[in-house]
């Protein structure tokens, strides 16, 4: 089962919470995309790995995150023998998540070597990523480390020569968390950080060997065992063009620190498990990775790879909010009845839950470009498939982590009062929440990059517009005319996001833009999703979803109509139940 339900009457009337359940077993659109993307001997092997960790989150690691996101990081200056040794003190909780997340899954390796769960290859994005989702659910500090410890390795192996990557890659892909060296990302500075031509850090070649020297302002997983920063070499010109990657190790060979220093740690908003500090470099030796001169490509190859997993990680917080506020709606009794049979719960139901959908289907989608992208299996990289993957990472990165803010409020508020408590997981889902839209790019900055980038310099909107196309070819048993109205709502998503990406006046509405290009293509992923599902096991639920994102996002909406209550009461009984849904019946309220 993939949930437990506690009798209302044994908690006094007070709605129970997720404790007892499977987050794996109870997402069914989880387990339908990955039938979808990933191949079926692969999947047959990892379901018993997924199970397994969908029920840890909900149960030990939610528990574990719960405390060390209480209990917070502290750095100590000094050992007890009066020795400048820093350290940071974790509370035992959080060290139960790396051995988790490093050590029994090995989340971290997965798209790097052999042997994680017992498979002999590699995993493709799509399997890796679906560990990422679940682990995620329960803990969004921790997500960052891993996840820059995956991306780092990605930038060492495709940049790094073979002395670096040899010095480094078994350190950071073992699953010996004992031996493991975690990695860092020190990008940020005071004066760059969105505006990362602005970094004054500096590099220095001494007697054959690089000392760096300078400050980063925002440094997470501040006491990693390497750090993956960019510094400009003495002489390099201005801009982002005179940036240069270096791998930055926290300790020497002899194993006295590196020259430089933890200054204090930053107390943030959320992600409060995980220790963000500021550091100043005094002279640090540190080793480029890749050529001096491509600084910047190589960084933002990392720092892509960390815009779909962040992108995924609030994906995962939604899909906790939903798992919430399900657990609310099926267990509390309000004026007597049952919650789930008040109409105006149903609908605010429906609104948590819709953006937490369409959120999946993206991020499977890029995920699985990805793979394509990077010739996963021993296939030629796909230069469709890189095109759009460019367009596809920032869409997600950027509207998946704004709704993260809002739905992870709306299930505080579903359940009430005690939402509002500590003790339930609704704050630190919210805190969480409001990181993914800032880190690694801002809201801004994400969508600048979506439409005048992506778009507007390398025209990744033409094949993005063909593969949508494709799906919805591809949709049997929809009806044409939904597919019709899709594919219009498609190509003028394509045309307004081409005309903005040209006009550097219309700057402003490129957040706008990005937002209904993302809404028309997960409208028609999830019709895809749903012909697709129901032609594998019967179940056609997604096409309603996609019927949802078309009435709510792409519609014109008379701000003084009240909608057609008898027609939302059917989708949303028929998708808040726990009953397959007939093609027949989703393909007659699509129509409608």
């Amino acid at each position: 089962m993939g949930r437990t339900q506690t009798a209302v009457n044994d908690l006094k009337g007070v709605a129970p919470d997720t404790r007892g359940w499977n987050f794996f077993d109870a997402d069914k659109g989880l387990q339908d995309l990955l039938a979808l993307y990933v191949a079926p001997d692969l999947l047959a092997h990892l379901r018993p790995h997924l199970s397994k960790l969908g029920s840890m989150v909900a149960n030990e690691l939610d528990i574990a995150a719960h405390l060390a996101d209480a209990h917070t990081p502290i750095l100590h200056q000094r050992d007890r023998f009066g020795r400048d040794r820093q350290w940071i003190e974790y509370h035992p909780g959080y060290h139960e998540l790396e051995e988790a997340a490093y050590g029994t899954f090995g989340i971290h390796a997965m798209s790097h070597r052999s042997g994680i769960l017992d498979w002999p290859d590699p995993f493709p994005a799509t399997a890796k990523h679906a560990f990422t989702y679940l682990f995620n659910q329960a803990e969004f500090g921790l997500g960052c480390p891993i996840n820059v410890t995956d991306s780092g390795m990605h930038a060492i192996i495709k940049f790094g020569d073979d002395v670096i990557k040899d010095w480094l890659i078994p350190k950071m892909s073992t699953t010996d968390t004992a031996e493991l060296w975690q990695s860092g990302q020190y990008m940020t500075e005071k004066e760059g950080g969105s505006d990362v031509g602005s970094i004054t850090t500096t590099a220095r070649l001494v007697d054959g060997q690089w000392r760096v020297y300078g400050e980063k302002w925002f440094c997470s997983n501040a006491d990693a065992e390497i750090n993956l920063m960019l510094a400009r070499p003495e002489g390099a010109g201005d801009g982002t063009r005179g940036l240069s990657l270096f791998a930055l190790p926290r300790f020497l060979d002899d194993g006295s620190p590196n020259h430089y220093r933890i200054v204090r740690l930053k107390e943030k908003l959320g992600t409060r498990s995980m220790a963000s500090g500021e550091v100043i470099i005094d002279g640090a030796l540190a080793y480029p990775v890749g050529p001096l001169d491509r600084g910047i490509h190589q960084m933002l190859e990392m720092v892509n790879w960390s815009r779909l997993s962040n992108g995924i990680k609030s994906s995962a917080l939604m899909r906790r909010a939903v798992h919430d506020s399900t657990a609310v709606m099926q267990g509390r009794i309000v004026f007597g009845v049952p919650l789930m049979e008040k109409p105006l719960a149903r609908r605010q139901m429906m609104k948590i839950q819709l953006p937490a959908e369409q959120s999946l289907s993206l991020w499977f989608f890029t995920a699985d470009v990805l793979d394509k992208a990077e010739g996963y299996g021993g296939r030629p990289p796909s230069q469709e498939a890189a095109a759009l993957l460019r367009l596809a990472t920032p869409t997600l990165k950027f509207r998946a982590t704004r709704d993260g803010r809002r739905v992870t409020g709306d299930a505080m508020e579903m359940r009430g009062g005690i939402g509002y408590v500590e003790e339930f997981v609704n704050p630190r889902l919210l805190r969480d929440a409001h990181c993914g839209s800032i880190w690694e790019g801002t809201s801004n900055i994400v969508a600048l990059d979506a439409v005048t980038r992506a778009v507007g310099k390398h025209d990744c909107h033409a094949p993005f517009q063909a593969a949508l196309h494709a799906r919805l070819d591809e949709a049997e048993g929809v009806p044409a005319t939904y597919r019709d109205e899709l594919r219009g709502y498609i190509d003028r998503a394509i045309d307004t996001i081409a005309t903005v990406a040209q006009r550097p006046e219309d700057e402003a509405a490129c957040r706008q833009v990005t937002t209904t290009f993302y809404h028309a293509a997960t409208a028609a992923l999830m019709a895809w999703e749903g012909a697709q599902t129901h032609a594998r096991r019967g179940d056609a639920r997604r096409l309603l979803w996609s019927k949802l994102v078309v009435e709510h996002h792409l519609k014109p909406r008379d701000p003084y109509g009240v909608g057609d209550a008898a027609w939302e009461d059917e989708v949303s009984a028929l998708l808040l139940g726990d009953g397959d849904v007939a093609m027949t019946d989703a393909a007659r309220l699509v129509s409608g």
